[in-house]
């Protein structure tokens, strides 16, 4: 299949070293508020990348669910590849993807797992279902069948009745502390916009342009 005549002009609002907030976050919160106003769809999804012992990578999709200035976060089965692959190697890449605003943001740092106690305050707020999701599955472990988890999950509402669902002992958060990011604006004739922060190691960040 030749997709060579597939392509999309991209003719954002230019943006250049002197038009972003010097402090990455600060310009991450306005790019994220200006994709939820915009209704994309799951504006806080984010491509994680992860690599194992070995240097091989793999990708997926997760959610962020909050942020601040000490990093993102997000939620997870602590017996995954993704943790597996963390445990082994804490360095990681998110990548957000706006496209219907031509605009994609990609953050390097450090993972490390959250408090028990942040962990618990979030799957409080969660929905009992997704409660009970957290105790049904062994993330990434091989399953023969649909009909087991189903049935695992009759047994985890039997278990937990209308009572309080705890925090499993293997399920978490992670807080990917940043080291560099990325934001990427499209611009006409692939003449990208990329501007990039790197942390100067004292609190403070670098920021320079980048050729697209």
């Amino acid at each position: 299949m030749d997709l060579s005549e597939l392509r999309q002009e991209y003719a954002g609002q230019p943006l250049d070293v002197d038009s972003v907030d010097p402090n990455p976050f600060q310009q991450f919160t306005a790019w994220f508020d200006q994709a939820s106003t915009a209704e994309l769809l799951e504006p806080n999804a984010m491509v994680l990348a992860t690599v194992d012992a070995n240097g091989r990578p793999s990708q997926r999709t997760v959610l962020l669910k909050y942020f601040d200035e000490s990093g993102f976060v997000f939620f997870t089965n602590y017996g995954s590849r993704k943790a597996q692959q963390i445990a082994a190697n804490a360095h990681v890449s998110l990548l957000f993807q706006w496209l219907p605003l031509h605009r994609q943001v990609e953050v390097e740092g450090v993972a490390t797992k959250v408090s028990s106690a942040e962990s618990l305050k979030y799957f409080l707020k969660r929905p009992r279902e997704s409660q009970l999701g957290a105790w049904v599955s062994r993330q990434s472990e091989v399953v023969s069948h649909r009909q087991l988890l189903e049935a695992k999950l009759q047994e985890m509402k039997a278990r937990f009745g209308k009572g309080e669902i705890p925090l499993p002992s293997f399920w978490g958060g992670y807080r990917i502390a940043p080291t560099r990011l990325e934001f990427w604006q499209g611009g006409p004739g692939r003449l990208h916009d990329r501007i990039e922060f790197r942390s100067d190691g004292r609190g403070g960040w670098d920021r320079n342009r980048l050729a697209p």
